[in-house]
């Protein structure tokens, strides 16, 4: 399979502070990726690297063999984003919001079959801030996968849901994936992790500290499960709570 995402020895820094220190990661076609850490282990700055909304001081970054700072326009008929902290006009209904997102595209799938699969079709009258904190979630997903990207970054794609809702995404994300979809996703719930990602990488203050699979991450660390073994890579709390 080929590599749909490349980063080589990625670093970004404000001012003395490290963010990003020397990250490379690839993410094959039709794969999922999971970059995990603690809050201010570099994940939104790596991210936004990534994705060339921020410049970077060093490296290299390439998604469907285009830079993404200098190819951003095209890059982004392809590539989907969703950030968990999206930010919408409250009194806009969910499907002007849906025909607002799918205006910015050449191309894009019918919204109301996108949220019927999520189960919010009956809110698209309803306005953005009528919708609980899964609803909410649920539709930013959807704006994601409106461009029927070939690459979707999911951001804590699940906060705010109960156990069935989650259950139900990852069971959609999953065919997405056997259709061929990308996905690089962050998140803190590990079963989620282990049920989605075929490649993880663990950042610890802007640095990898694991790159691997699941199975891979539990027999190098000293513990018998996931859960366990991520909080001894990534020191889970001990770290500040500014995202970075």
């Amino acid at each position: 399979m080929e590599d749909v995402i490349k980063v080589r020895q990625l670093s970004k820094s404000y001012k003395d502070l490290a963010a990003v220190k020397d990250l490379s990661l690839s993410v094959k076609h039709g794969t999922v990726f999971g970059l995990l850490g603690a809050n201010g282990a570099g994940k939104s700055s790596a991210i936004e690297c990534i994705l060339g909304t921020k410049k970077y001081d060093s490296g290299m970054v390439s998604i469907l063999g285009m830079d993404p700072q200098a190819k951003r326009k095209l890059l982004f008929e392809n590539v989907g984003v969703q950030f968990q902290e999206a930010n919408y006009q409250d009194k806009i209904t969910v499907g002007e919001l849906c025909e607002v997102t799918e205006s910015l595209y050449k191309k894009a799938v019918d919204y109301r079959n996108l949220l019927g699969r999520f189960g919010i079709l009956s809110k698209e009258k309803n306005t953005v801030s009528e919708l609980s904190g899964g609803e909410r979630q649920r539709l930013f997903i959807v704006l994601a996968l409106l461009p029927d990207p070939e690459v979707v970054f999911l951001d804590e794609l699940t906060t705010g849901l109960d156990t069935k809702a989650r259950h139900e995404v990852w069971k959609i994300l999953s065919n997405l994936k056997a259709k061929g979809l990308t996905i690089l996703l962050t998140s803190h719930f590990m079963d989620e992790v282990e049920a989605l990602c075929d490649t993880i990488c663990i950042l610890k203050k802007g640095q990898t500290v694991f790159y691997g699979t699941v199975p891979e991450a539990i027999s190098k660390s000293p513990h018998d499960t996931f859960e366990d073994a991520y909080l001894w890579y990534s020191d889970e709390g001990a770290d500040d709570d500014e995202n970075i």
